[in-house]
């Protein structure tokens, strides 16, 4: 199975990712129910054109998008990201953390879904 991460493009500048790694390495959190088939292709930001963004996903064959826990506390356009993600991935909408945040939960879209699950 191929993942991505996708981070807040302002926070990028700043954090070194390490909260998503060690998630991500030590198969704890969002990513606890991976098993070592898992590999992780891409770690990158929002920022740009999404449509180019997902054409490169599905090019690195990415089955699952994760959406870090701080794109889902800073990003006001969380939830419609997550959507149009899902039209062509599974999204989990965090990395690390709980899945309840303080501002919102996290969303969790099976691929061409539509609703929360």
């Amino acid at each position: 199975m191929k993942v991505a991460i996708l981070v807040n493009e302002d926070t990028m500048g700043r954090c070194t990712g390490k909260g998503c790694f060690n998630a991500f390495n030590n198969k704890t959190d969002a990513f606890a129910d991976y098993g070592s088939d898992v590999e992780l292709v891409e770690f990158t930001h929002t920022g740009g054109d999404l449509e180019q963004l997902i054409e490169n996903l599905i090019k690195n064959e990415v089955n699952v998008v994760h959406l870090s826990t701080c794109l889902r506390s800073k990003n006001v356009d969380y939830e419609s990201l997550a959507y149009k993600l899902s039209q062509y991935f599974k999204v989990i909408g965090y990395t690390h953390g709980s899945e309840k945040g303080r501002t919102r939960d996290a969303i969790n879209l099976d691929k061409n879904s539509y609703t929360y699950i």
